[in-house]
């Protein structure tokens, strides 16, 4: 099964290396990265070009934004498989491709759990998140998977289709809903770390952003669930969020973490 793997950039010399560096350790050889840049100005179109160009593809130009990056990527990509790899992110380890690629000879979306880490020279552990099943009511309940986790079959990302460039920090929330809410695709999880993402994602640098992420999120679900002005997941997910905190200890490990993107 080949793999696509979508990074979208602006700018990111100073993280970009470790994001390419863990996609080329992949064990999985069937792959290949689709690096959507924004027309970055520093040195961050140099460093993806030092890399063998044979497993990338890589367009720089002006957008409107990251969701516009990512359907950019949508468009370009042509494996059987794809996902999101955010250009301040790693895969935890080598094997990742290798898990995502045999859960999806059985389901059409997998997802698993996330790291997320003060940096990646020292991997400091802030926060974890541990993917659970889709439960009965899926995102009504304040059930979500992490973004960086979530590959799907090219099926799904056609039925899908575009990321939503009206919501702002929410869009990926809301394309996840309508693959798992909408079309009946079957989802499998995977009790292993698969992204260790840096904090300060766009949905959680600050108590703003991640109010406004709760309100984009029930904004998707009054239009594609058909929720009420005020509904049980505004309350259940943030509470979902509550026990990712607990379990730190001075070596920086945890138990539980959320998700962001560029």
């Amino acid at each position: 099964m080949r793999i696509s793997v979508l990074t979208v950039c602006w700018n990111s010399a100073a993280t970009i290396r470790h994001t390419v560096d863990s996609f080329f350790a992949q064990d999985h050889q069937d792959k290949e990265l689709v690096v959507v840049d924004g027309g970055s100005s520093d040195e961050t179109l140099t460093i993806v070009r030092s890399y063998p160009q044979d497993q990338i593809q890589l367009v720089s130009e002006p957008d409107r934004g990251m969701y516009d990056a990512l359907n950019k990527g949508l468009r370009l990509y042509t494996g059987d498989a794809v996902g999101v790899l955010n250009s301040d992110d790693c895969f935890h380890d080598q094997t990742v491709l290798t898990r995502i690629s045999a859960e999806l000879e059985q389901a059409d979306i997998v997802h698993g759990d996330l790291d997320f880490v003060e940096n990646h020279f020292n991997k400091r552990v802030i926060r974890r998140w541990r993917a659970a099943p889709r439960p009965a009511k899926g995102f009504r309940t304040g059930w979500m998977p992490a973004h960086p986790t979530f590959y799907v079959r090219r099926k799904v990302a056609e039925t899908v289709g575009t990321f939503d460039l009206s919501l702002k920090v929410a869009s990926d929330y809301d394309w996840m809903l309508r693959a798992v809410e909408l079309h009946g695709f079957g989802s499998a999880t995977t009790n292993h770390v698969l992204v260790d993402m840096m904090v300060g994602g766009a949905s959680t640098r600050s108590l703003g952003s991640y109010i406004g992420h709760n309100f984009e999120a029930l904004r998707s679900r009054r239009q594609w669930l058909r929720s009420g002005p005020i509904d049980y997941a505004l309350v259940a997910k943030p509470m979902r969020k509550l026990g990712q905190f607990f379990g730190i200890n001075s070596a920086g490990t945890a138990k539980q973490s959320r998700h962001g993107v560029r």
